[in-house]
């Protein structure tokens, strides 16, 4: 059985940023980066978490870390408490299976957001002008429709509030183009190789969203600059993730990803029970034990791997 939530970590004397999910501790050229069991939908953090989501996240992020290791420079340095400075040894139990210790990196502010089908707010947009952040897609698409390949639309990436999408023009003027063609080159790379090999597993990997970020250097093979992957990577709260087997363009999809959260969610704003304001209610028991066993079915059937709680 699984205990109970854990929704902040506090390392006594470090620095620290708090996300939606992660609790971000400086440690000078180096992160250590704690997954929280927070859970967050419509960019507000709900009262009660997910228990083991946490470390659910931090594996499933280290499986893809490692995967594409060899060709896409990373931040991942060790999950591996041996590694971790001395005195967090006091907190091991704490920080063990959900913390990542990373180098530190200055992220780029742009959402590399690959979509490989038409679901969500490209969906959204689809019906209301033929394109998603500015990309032509052919008439007559359905909801949830594989696309005729898939497609890389950033989007801006903000420290509160919602994100919006943008064209690859506008993120350019913000970043660069040369900077923005190798994250397109890079997110498109990852999402192809991800969504064939997650097919394989029964798992359609609808859209993703990746995160990148500008160090000094990068001392693994294939260097190719200094923007690295960072923050987490093909997980259930940057993907959405489809089952296979019960995928029907035309209609909501079945999830394996917070999506559950948001249907539950989207009833209490149709019933006038909430506004999509924070602070974030209380999921229900069945909610939770719903969205914990999604999460670790996605986790069992990438990675392969049995989940001990």
């Amino acid at each position: 059985m699984s205990g109970p939530a854990l929704l902040e970590t506090h390392l006594s004397g470090v620095p620290v940023k708090r996300g939606k999910v992660r609790d971000v501790y400086d440690l000078g050229d180096r992160v250590l980066i704690v997954a929280t069991d927070r859970i967050s939908a419509f960019d507000v953090v709900m009262a009660n978490g997910i228990p083991d989501k946490g470390r659910l996240l931090t594996g499933l992020a280290q499986f893809w870390f490692e995967r594409f290791s060899q060709r896409v420079p990373h931040h991942l340095l060790s999950i591996a408490g041996d590694m971790f400075p001395a005195e967090f040894a006091p907190y091991a139990t704490m920080l063990a299976g959900r913390t990542m210790l990373c180098e530190k990196a200055t992220v780029v502010p742009i959402e590399c957001v690959v979509r490989g089908y038409l679901a969500g707010s490209g969906w959204k947009e689809y019906q209301a002008t033929g394109r998603v952040c500015g990309v032509p897609l052919p008439a007559g698409l359905r909801q949830g429709e594989r696309l005729p390949e898939p497609i890389f639309t950033p989007a801006t990436k903000s420290e509160s509030g919602h994100d919006e999408n943008i064209t690859f023009e506008q993120a350019s003027d913000r970043v660069g183009g040369e900077t923005m063609r190798t994250l397109r080159e890079r997110s498109l790379l990852i999402y192809r190789e991800a969504a064939a090999y997650a097919e394989s597993r029964g798992i359609l990997i609808a859209d993703t969203k990746f995160e990148f970020g500008h160090v000094e250097a990068w001392g693994g093979p294939s260097d190719s600059g200094t923007l690295i992957l960072v923050d987490e990577v093909l997980t259930p709260d940057s993907s959405r993730f489809w089952p296979a087997d019960r995928y029907q363009p035309g209609r909501d999809q079945a999830s394996f990803d917070k999506q559950f959260v948001r249907d539950y969610l989207e009833g209490l704003c149709l019933a006038g029970k909430w506004d999509k304001s924070p602070p974030g209610p209380t999921l229900p028991d069945e909610v939770v034990a719903g969205t914990r066993a999604r999460y670790i079915e996605a986790y069992e059937r990438l990675t392969g791997r049995k989940f001990k709680s």
